[in-house]
Parts: C-alpha cells; sequence; structure tokens
C-alpha cells in the first residue's frame, strides 16, 4: 500500500457517498455491525452477480438457500461448538477485552514504524508477525510476556482465554431446544448431500453454492468492514471422489500464473513463489487438482472485479492454524492499508463433514460408483439361528438382537431377514471380537444389552461365518474442496484498490471501478438545467434502461465539473453530456472517467458504445481510436 495513501480520506468519502455507515448512528451504534447505502448495495449486488456468473453458471452449480438458525446438535457434531473459538486477553485495570493475536500484532507493528529500532529486535519482530496465525494460547501468553505486550491503554494483559465467537440462541418459547446463528454457510449443504446427489442423478462429482448472512460474535472488531459480526459470505462445496482429485478442466487454468506462500516458508522466513497452477499441484505444492482448479478460478473472478494482481497472494495454513476439519487450505489474501487480509478460503475438508453428521444421525451420506471389475472382499458376518433363538429369549428376543446390530459398520441397518442380505453391513473387527469371547468361553458367553440384564449365548443360537462379498458398486463418502469468500473483505479491499486522487486537487477522490462492477455504469447531465433538455435526457435514461445499464440523472445547477467530480467520488465510469448542440443535431458527449476525456457522436451511437464498454465488449481505447477527442466541456 502506497505510504501516501490517506485512509481517513477515503472513509469520509465512502460516508459521504454512503457506500456504508455504522449501523444504529443515533444511538451511538454497535461495534462490528455496518449498513449499506444505496451505492454499497449496488456494488455489493454486482459483486455477488459477478460472482454467480464466474461460478455457479460456469460451473453448472447447484444453488441453495438455507436457513440461518441452526439446533446446537448440528454445531456440536461439526465440532463448532467445541473448536470454533479465538484467544482473548483483558486490560488488567480498565477490563477492556482484545484479541490476543491482534493486540500482538497491532503493538508489534506500531513498533516496527520506529526506525531507530535495532536489527536483531526487528527480525524478531517480523518473525513473529509471519508466523503469528500459528500460534495457540500458550504461545500468545509466551510472546506478551517476552516482548511486554500492553492494552492500548499502556496496562498489563491477562493470561489468553478461548472465546467461542457463536452467537447463541433458543428456538421457540419455551428454550428446550438451543441454536445459533449460522457462523457459516456450509453445514447447510452438507446436511442437504443426499438430496443434491439425487436432483443430480447420482453424478459425481459436482457441486452447490450459496450466497447469505453467517454471523460471528467478535472479540473486538475494529477494523471496519474487515471484522465484523454479521456479513455476508459465498461458499462452495464441490464434492470429490476421494481417490480421485483430478479436475476435467484443469488444464484450462494450468498456466494461470499465482503468488504463493507456502507454509514451509512461513515457517523458515522465506518469501513468496510465484509459480503456475500447474506447476504448484505438479509440485505437490498445491495438494490436488480440484483444490488447484478453485485456487486459479479465485485470483480470476477477483482480478475481473478489480483486484490488483501485485497486492493478491495465497497463502497456506500452517499446522496449527488448520481448521480442525481441514487436511490443506490456501487463503486468497489482499493487500490494503490494514495489511494483507484473508478474503477467500480455499479448502480441503476431507470427508469430515459428511462423516460425522453421518456417524451422528445414522443417515447415509455417500455416492456410489458402478464398477466394471467387482470388489471382492472376505467378512466375517454372524447368522442368528430364529428357531432357537426366539423360544430362548421369547419377549426379550428383539432387546438381544439389538446387540448384535450394533456390530454392523452402520448402525441405521436393521438386522434383516438373511445373512446374506447384510454380510457387507458387517464390522468384521467386532465380529471377530465377539467371535474370540465366545471361543475363550467354550462356545458360551454372556453379553449386557440396553436393558441392563444379561443374556447368554451359545454356539447354538448363532453361527459366525466367513462370506466372500462381491459387488459392483462401490461405495464412498466423497471428500469437499471448499471455496469460501468473505464479501464484505473483498467489497472493501476492492474499494481501496479503486481510490485515487487527481493530481493536484487532493479534493476530488475517484473511484476506479471496472464498469462490470460500478454500482452506476452512466451519468446523465445536462450542460445547464434549462427545462429543454429534460426530454432528452428522459429518453436516453429509459433507452439505457431498456439495455439493463443503470444510470444516475444529475441536472443540480452546480457547475458540469462539480458534477463530474462528486460522480466520479461514487465510481460511475461513464457519463453523457447533454448541451445545445444536442437540440440541433442529436448529438452528445461521452466522458470516461478515469481519463476524463470526452467524444462526440449521436446519440444512438453513445447508447450502443455504453453498452459495449459496460458488457467488456470494447475498452476505451477501442473508442478513441475511431473518435477525435472532445475538449470543451470539463471545467
Amino acid at each position: 500500500m502506497s505510504k501516501n495513501f490517506d485512509r481517513s480520506s477515503l472513509e469520509s468519502l465512502l460516508l459521504k457517498r454512503f457506500f456504508f455507515a455504522p449501523s444504529f448512528g443515533p444511538y451511538g451504534g454497535v461495534a462490528g455491525l455496518y449498513d449499506y447505502g444505496p451505492a454499497g448495495c449496488a456494488l455489493q449486488s454486482n459483486i455477488l452477480n459477478i460472482w454467480k456468473q464466474h461460478f455457479i453458471m460456469e460451473e453448472n452449480m447447484l444453488e441453495l438457500d438455507c436457513t440461518m438458525l441452526t439446533p446446537y446438535d448440528v454445531l456440536k457434531t461439526s465440532g463448532h461448538v467445541d473448536k470454533f473459538a479465538d484467544y482473548m486477553v483483558k486490560d488488567n485495570t480498565t477490563g477492556d477485552i482484545y484479541r490476543a493475536d491482534h493486540l500482538v500484532k497491532n503493538v508489534l507493528n506500531k513498533r516496527l514504524q520506529d526506525e531507530k529500532i535495532n536489527d536483531k529486535i526487528r527480525s524478531e519482530y517480523e518473525n513473529v508477525l509471519e508466523q503469528l496465525d500459528n500460534y495457540d494460547g500458550e504461545g500468545l501468553d509466551e510472546i506478551i510476556e517476552k516482548f511486554n505486550i500492553q492494552s492500548d491503554n499502556g496496562n498489563a494483559v491477562s493470561k489468553c482465554e478461548l472465546f467461542n465467537l457463536m452467537f447463541e440462541t433458543q428456538i421457540g418459547p419455551t428454550g428446550a431446544l438451543k441454536g445459533y446463528l449460522r457462523p457459516e454457510t456450509a453445514q447447510g449443504q452438507f446436511l442437504n448431500f443426499k438430496r443434491l446427489l439425487e436432483y443430480n442423478a447420482g453424478a459425481m462429482p459436482f457441486a452447490s453454492a450459496q450466497i447469505g448472512k453467517s454471523f460471528r460474535n467478535e472479540i473486538s472488531p475494529r477494523q471496519g468492514l474487515l471484522r465484523v459480526r454479521e456479513f455476508t459470505m459465498a461458499e462452495i462445496e464441490h464434492f470429490v471422489d476421494p481417490k480421485n482429485k483430478d479436475h476435467p478442466r484443469f488444464d484450462e487454468v494450468r498456466d494461470v500464473k499465482c503468488v504463493f506462500y507456502p507454509a514451509k516458508n512461513q515457517m523458515e522466513g522465506k518469501g513468496t513463489v510465484t509459480t503456475t497452477i500447474g506447476n504448484a499441484v505438479d509440485s505437490g505444492m498445491v495438494n490436488n487438482q480440484t483444490l488447484g482448479y478453485f485456487i486459479a478460478r479465485i485470483y480470476l473472478f477477483l482480478i475481473k472485479i478489480g483486484i490488483k494482481h501485485e497486492k493478491l497472494r495465497f497463502r497456506q495454513h500452517m499446522a496449527n492454524e488448520m481448521a480442525h476439519y481441514a487436511c490443506d487450505c490456501w487463503d486468497a489474501e489482499i493487500l490494503n492499508s490494514y495489511g494483507w487480509i484473508e478474503c477467500v478460503g480455499c479448502a480441503d475438508r476431507s470427508a469430515f463433514d459428511l462423516t460425522v453428521h453421518q456417524k451422528k444421525t445414522g443417515e447415509k451420506l455417500v455416492a456410489q460408483e458402478t464398477l466394471k471389475e467387482p470388489i471382492i472382499e472376505k467378512k466375517w458376518a454372524i447368522e442368528i439361528n430364529k428357531p432357537k433363538f426366539g423360544p430362548t429369549f421369547k419377549k426379550n428376543s428383539g432387546i438381544v438382537q439389538s446387540y448384535f446390530e450394533n456390530l454392523l459398520e452402520d448402525p441405521s441397518v436393521k438386522y434383516p431377514k438373511s445373512t446374506k442380505d447384510i454380510d457387507k453391513a458387517w464390522n468384521s473387527e467386532k465380529v471377530l471380537e465377539f467371535k474370540k469371547k465366545l471361543e475363550e468361553n467354550n462356545g458360551s458367553c454372556e453379553i449386557t444389552c440396553i436393558d441392563g440384564n444379561k443374556y447368554t449365548i451359545t454356539n447354538e443360537l448363532v453361527s459366525i461365518k466367513e462370506i466372500e462379498s462381491k459387488s459392483y458398486i462401490r461405495e464412498y463418502i466423497p471428500n469437499v474442496i471448499e471455496p469460501s469468500f468473505g464479501i464484505g473483505r473483498i467489497f472493501y479491499s476492492l474499494i481501496e484498490h479503486a481510490y485515487w486522487v487527481r493530481e493536484g486537487d487532493e479534493q476530488r477522490g475517484v473511484l476506479s471501478f471496472p464498469a462490470c462492477v460500478a454500482p452506476i455504469k452512466c451519468l446523465l447531465t445536462p450542460i445547464s438545467n434549462k427545462d429543454e433538455f429534460t426530454p432528452v435526457l428522459n429518453d436516453i435514461a429509459s433507452k439505457l434502461r431498456a439495455l439493463n445499464i443503470s444510470n444516475r440523472v444529475d441536472n443540480s445547477s452546480t457547475a458540469i465539473g462539480r458534477r463530474y467530480a462528486r460522480n466520479d467520488e461514487i465510481g460511475i465510469p461513464f457519463g453523457i453530456t447533454v448541451d445545445f448542440q444536442t437540440t440541433k443535431d442529436k448529438t452528445v458527449t461521452l466522458r470516461e472517467r478515469d481519463s476524463t476525456m470526452q467524444i462526440r457522436d449521436t446519440i444512438e451511437t453513445v447508447i450502443d458504445l455504453v453498452d459495449k464498454l459496460v458488457q467488456g465488449k470494447m475498452e476505451w481505447k477501442d473508442v478513441l481510436a475511431n473518435h477525435k477527442a472532445f475538449t470543451t466541456q470539463e471545467v
């Protein structure tokens, strides 16, 4: 980020033009909550529309819209109840709360700004900051003590303690059903896997996608839209065969070049690596083709909406920061005035989510593959001798039988009429344990059943057999590759990357959004506010709307140059000006925001040019190649 970047000026512009503002301002606001204004809503909507086209449409993803309320049991199973937490510390004097790693980062970064700091200490600080995400609570405590990290008030802070980030609530009036506002949109997608697979005619691999609100009760949100308590996420869950994580379209992105920051380099204090996605996957730096494919697609999306290449990198998670469900994860980090900020996570979640939900609920969350050659397995199975089993246990037969159902691989499978039907369902290890128990007691042993009573089982009541199983169907729990987008962070980083000021006039801020994401595409303004221009402006506005080109009419009495300037602050890329010449020959001027250059042509031609420019079918340089510059209006 340029040393000349003035964040306070940008923030003033964003408030003035109402991109976003703190929520509940008249009541003093609430940290970490923001309202988006008209320009912000339009910008976010355009980002999400491009996201949908780039991912959902391009990849034929299955879109979902799941509830934001999540029962306790779901998030307990997923691990969020126990592990979705950050370390916090308290100011021992004032009681102010800080997120521990953020306090360390802020203090050390301030110290590094001191030019008098010696090289050894500077190197220590930089090394800590590079590995900060890898420290647990004990490690953070050691750093705080070693470097005498104090609160903003200059006071000592407490030891680290974990704070769960989920908002707890109750579902229903009694409070009996505990729940949370969802911390991510993923769980609804996992729990609908079976329906999604059926909708997709059983075909693998496939991806689901969801855009929606998530909630995290941040400890001390202090970085605007980068650290908030309610935010929009866009998440993809790509379900893939764990034995084949190749991607059929990988060659399309093989030559995409990205900046990578592997975990090994972070630990060793080395720099980034710039290479192609193909090399990153072939060398093993990126785990598999599907993970690499999505890293490339994430890169292309961010560049398309206006994120600068030189301020974008992919950083691999280190061991201690890796989520409990992930076997590999890369963050797309964007450089802005707050430093390198994680904006997209791309994780290989392995089979964790579907596995734990299947185990908890008994619902089979598996995919199937038809094989050319059968899988032949030898397994141990138990067969109940029903003519003797029933008379022996009488009314308790079902209770005793349930003991053997617990020896099945899948507890949801009930004991059928014939062992032949469930030979593939037995857990051979459990069966062999029971067989050993039976043999050690001369063919008779006691078992304890669910009613708490003991029952005697003999060789006459059950037989244990080794069975050869042959199947042309392979069942497996899919792995999941998950790209997860923090839309608010991308939104803010994009604004910083687009912001600049006119040389020699620091009062004229400009937001140079690409036309595809600009909140409004075209400004319509008359040279003066005379009534004779109104019908022409209305006609042009109507024709632009028919082409789905958003436009804004500014017919105020302010000087034309000032009107251009304030609309540049919203990021409007093109402006059509109606003047006295228009009433004579139906020509207008077309102005480009960044260069302020203009051309003149007929209304129909200019509208057609704007349409092509907005759709990306033409660039401004192409317009200039066919039109003489018009230079008399901007003042």
